[in-house]
């Protein structure tokens, strides 16, 4: 099962039948879910336990503890721990970590500080990492021998820190792979939090985005939203949430003080019936997620869109009914099959009291301005240059030639534009329904993932680029007859098959020669056709440089996406070629251009001033660069591979028509 477009885990307390436990995990991996989650928490059961029998029996699906205390857990025990939960579920484990409730921790006659705390977690960090790399420890007493790890080097694990306080999130910021949010805790907060964190993490040296963020939001699913909000408020692990949110955490969701204060008494009486009546909705909607799996769907995507990289869907009320609804909502979620509300809504402002400003709150020109960037960006406008120096090559061989015409000329860059346009959002939208393309994946467009264009406008705006693009076929059928009617539908069925369904020609290892030969030779030669009304063989080999950096483009991208596109069974040529070929096909395309035509030139096919190409050669030293660093282990390197090859096609294209221009007949 491939797993969900966005990440996002199911949380669980380590209390009940461990065999159901298990069970719902296996439910969980079934649905795509990125990650189990098992909150230790003192007097209940043990966390670890319910993580061995799952890392024993569920594959694939992550197992985080989040958070086990090193106040009640010695690092070198985490360590043994992670060592033997890491054979059972190799790569698959993530440790979180923490001090524990304070109050918990008193109970025990343990004593705690805020900086104390930190010291512990710090510490804990530094001494698991050098025992999991299998290297020694000193030993805290002197003139004893060392600590030696008498296990094997475990997987690389990712570490969490579950805090909140300042001194925690610059811990984090320096040493974690991640910083997990405490159970009720509200998006205007969070934000606040999130905000520090990756302000720690720039000062710490580190990428601002250095720190994954996670966080349990309570939940609960019913039919209706009113029926989960009076089922919540009845719950006594509800009302003990409410009646224990600090001071800080209430006002910056614009409560006081005093209404925590009178739950907490009604609590402490267990009068559970009146601690109900004093919770209003809105408080319930500001610290948990309750309604109908969509609407629940939707709130966990408003905690993404306030920075949340994985929302952990925790059920308040374990048992088999709630688990399932919270599954489905998790997975309406992970796929973004939510209502288009859940798409739009702002990054939480705080204006003296909480509130969410959703896209129907804003202006007409803000509304106007999220739709048109989204659909800029999913667009892709920078790539245009693959649809655009094949026709502009054609115009200038012809203009050289004496054989121009404006009219047909604008007619052919304009379809081919609009084709390119469609085919890049049709390529998007099915590239998000297989999985391909994540919150994590690197260049990918957020104009889907994040929901700032649904998928019916994403489809509304395939169906519209392309019914333009017939129009002006039609048009230029009328001028050039019915040849071009066939260049079209080749055009038009290529692009949508591209990733859409039935051909899906991307997946089958066919994307490569297919875009060479649709964006270089039969656009060149075709554009050639429609604006001059001849066949020419110069054409084609004009087309031949064009189409190979054309080719790069789409090469760059799926040798960056190699990892994503196996594992979710995409089976690209560079999936195909593995990392070291499609590192050299990389190569063998971008310089192919340059030798076609310097060799074209030589054999008189071409202008010598045709040679203008080579001026960009700074573009394709830079990408050559990018591409040796990626090859040699720094992916970060080839982030942007298909940005530097599209800027390098635009420099050589550009400067190929204009030496066309200038060239004459050959």
């Amino acid at each position: 099962m491939s797993e969900l477009a966005r990440p996002v885990g199911i949380g669980f307390a380590a209390r009940g039948k461990v065999s159901d436990v298990v069970a719902w995990a296996e439910d969980a991996r079934r649905c795509g879910m990125h990650s189990v989650w098992i909150h230790d928490s003192l007097y209940e059961r043990d966390a670890v336990s319910y993580a061995s029998a799952i890392a024993a029996q569920v594959p694939d699906i992550r197992i985080a503890m989040g958070a086990l205390s090193t106040f009640t857990r010695a690092p070198a025990l985490i360590s043994m721990t992670v060592s033997a939960l890491d054979e059972m579920a190799p790569g698959r484990i993530i440790l979180g970590l923490g001090t524990s409730i304070p109050l918990r921790l008193a109970q025990l006659g343990i004593p705690y500080t805020p900086n104390a705390g930190v010291e512990s977690v710090s510490k804990a960090i530094d001494m698991l990492r050098l025992l999991w790399a299998g290297q020694r420890i000193p030993s805290a007493t002197p003139n004893l021998p060392p600590i030696q790890p008498m296990f094997p080097p475990v997987h690389r694990v990712p570490i969490y820190i579950a805090a909140y306080r300042t001194p925690f999130l610059q811990l984090a910021g320096l040493k974690a792979d991640g910083y997990l949010a405490r159970p009720a805790e509200s998006i205007p907060n969070m934000t606040r939090l999130i905000g520090k964190l990756r302000k720690a993490s720039l000062e710490a040296g580190r990428d601002e985005r250095a720190v994954d963020v996670a966080g349990y939001l309570l939940t609960h699913v019913d039919k209706s939203r009113r029926e989960a909000l009076n089922r919540a408020k009845r719950e006594p692990f509800v009302i003990y949430m409410m009646s224990v949110l600090s001071n800080f955490s209430l006002k910056q969701a614009g409560f006081e003080p005093e209404l925590r204060d009178r739950i907490m008494v009604a609590w402490r009486a267990e009068d559970f019936h009146k601690a109900a009546e004093l919770i209003p909705d809105d408080m319930l909607d500001a610290f948990m997620l309750c309604g109908t799996p969509e609407e629940v769907a939707e709130g966990a995507a408003r905690f993404n869109s306030a920075g949340m990289d994985t929302p952990i869907i925790q059920p308040v009320v374990q048992e088999d009914e709630q688990i399932q609804l919270a599954l489905e909502a998790a997975v309406l979620y992970g796929s973004h099959a939510t209502k288009e509300l859940s798409s739009v809504f702002e990054r939480v402002t705080i204006s003296g009291s909480r509130g969410l400003q959703t896209e129907h709150h804003l202006g007409f020109a803000a509304r106007f301005w999220r739709k048109f960037s989204a659909v800029v960006e999913i667009a892709r406008p920078f790539s245009f240059t693959a649809s655009s120096i094949p026709v502009l090559a054609a115009g200038a061989m012809a203009l050289a030639l004496s054989k121009f015409n404006l009219t047909t000329f604008l007619l052919a860059l304009a379809a081919s534009v609009l084709l390119h346009v469609g085919t890049n959002v049709i390529n998007e939208v099915y590239d998000v329904r297989n999985g391909v393309d994540s919150i994590t994946s690197p260049r990918a467009s957020m104009a889907l993932l994040k929901g700032r264009l649904t998928e019916r406008e994403a489809f509304e705006l395939t169906g519209g680029t392309f019914l333009l693009a017939i129009l002006l076929g039609i048009g230029l059928i009328a001028l050039r007859g019915w040849p071009v009617a066939l260049l079209g539908l080749i055009g038009l069925v290529l692009g949508y098959g591209y990733t859409a369904p039935p051909f899906q020609y991307k997946y089958k290892a066919l994307g490569l020669p297919m875009v060479f030969v649709l964006m270089g030779p039969l656009m060149v030669m075709g554009a050639y056709y429609v604006i001059t009304g001849e066949l020419s063989w110069s054409s084609l080999i004009v087309s031949l440089p064009i189409g190979l950096l054309v080719t790069a483009i789409l090469h760059g991208n799926e040798w960056r996406d190699i990892s994503d596109d196996a594992r979710y069974g995409v089976g690209t040529l560079s999936a195909l070629l593995g990392r070291k070929w499609a590192h050299i096909a990389y190569i063998s395309l971008v310089t192919g251009a340059y030798l076609a035509v310097v060799v074209a030139v030589l054999l008189h096919a071409l202008p010598e001033t045709s040679l203008l190409a080579l001026l960009s050669l700074p573009f394709l030293v830079r990408s050559i660069r990018s591409s040796e660093l990626g090859i040699n282990g720094q992916q970060r390197a080839i982030a942007k591979i298909d940005l530097e090859t599209a800027q390098l096609h635009a420099a050589f294209g550009i400067l190929l028509v204009i030496g066309l221009a200038l060239g004459g007949k050959v």
